[in-house]
């Protein structure tokens, strides 16, 4: 069984036990390959780590805990990927943990180093989800390189917190989590750019998400699933039926028995 926010919630952590309690929150780690991902999973989490496969796939499943400022955070190592679009296993359960999920926080970890290749995997999660922080890792590495990057700007720009990290030394990481608190608890709110296209492609997304509204749970970005409708992604259909259930779900799904599985479809 994976995680979401209402599985973890509903059980109350033992000792050891990676189940976040009920004043937990739940956080996925996702990115890009190469960025520095894991190394960050490892400096957070340090033993306090499980590993298996998602259900049903070849794909490892990382999780692990660490408190802070009174708080367990349970934090998801999602597969390495390139897109949101679906074109391979990792690819699928990033996109359907991030949507389905629902985690409280989501942190895209990025390369300082070539910042520009990452952007486009950080737009694609921020039209899923404005719980995004923006992890700028390997920022020594970037100074070393002479590269300055303007991490309020970018901040500013992108509509979500950018905290500049360096796993491996852990510079950074208890602003790092300081930001999943606060993003996580609602008192820091992001508002992330959204992308606004043609007016006639704005309408074809308004009037496609207006259907999902009596079938959707509250939380489902319905505008995400209709740009991947629209953009001819229909594997999403599928992710829905698996994660959501078509009408109601019997016994646990692939997150577990939560809210997020119930009752979906009125």
């Amino acid at each position: 069984m994976a995680l979401t926010r209402h599985t973890t919630a509903k059980k109350i952590s033992q000792p050891g036990s990676l189940n976040s309690p009920a004043t937990g929150y739940l956080a996925a780690l996702a990115g890009n390959p190469n960025t520095g991902k894991s190394t960050l999973f490892n400096a957070l989490t340090g033993l306090k780590q499980h590993t298996g496969n998602w259900p049903g796939k070849t794909v490892v499943q990382a999780r692990g805990n660490y408190r802070h400022e009174g708080k367990l955070v349970t934090l998801v190592d999602l597969p390495g990927a390139y897109s949101l679009w679906a074109s391979s296993p990792e690819e699928e359960v990033a996109r359907d943990f991030i949507c389905f999920g629902r985690p409280d926080v989501t942190i895209v970890v990025v390369d300082a180093t070539c910042l520009e290749r990452n952007l486009n995997f950080v737009l694609q999660v921020m039209e899923i989800t404005p719980r995004t922080i923006v992890c700028l890792n390997l920022i020594d590495e970037a100074r070393r390189r002479n590269i300055h990057i303007d991490d309020q700007k970018l901040q500013s720009r992108l509509g979500v917190p950018v905290i500049p990290t360096a796993a491996r030394s852990g510079e950074g990481l208890n602003l790092l989590k300081d930001a999943v608190n606060r993003v996580a608890s609602g008192a820091v709110r992001p508002e992330p750019r959204q992308i606004r296209y043609e007016e006639s492609i704005e309408q074809a997304i308004e009037e496609l998400a207006a259907t999902f509204v009596p079938s959707l749970q509250e939380g489902i970005n319905k505008r995400w699933i209709a740009l991947r409708l629209i953009g001819g992604d229909y594997s999403v259909i599928s992710s829905i039926g698996k994660h959501l259930g078509s009408g109601r779900i019997k016994g646990e799904g692939e997150y577990g028995t939560g809210t997020a599985g119930k009752d979906v479809f009125k």
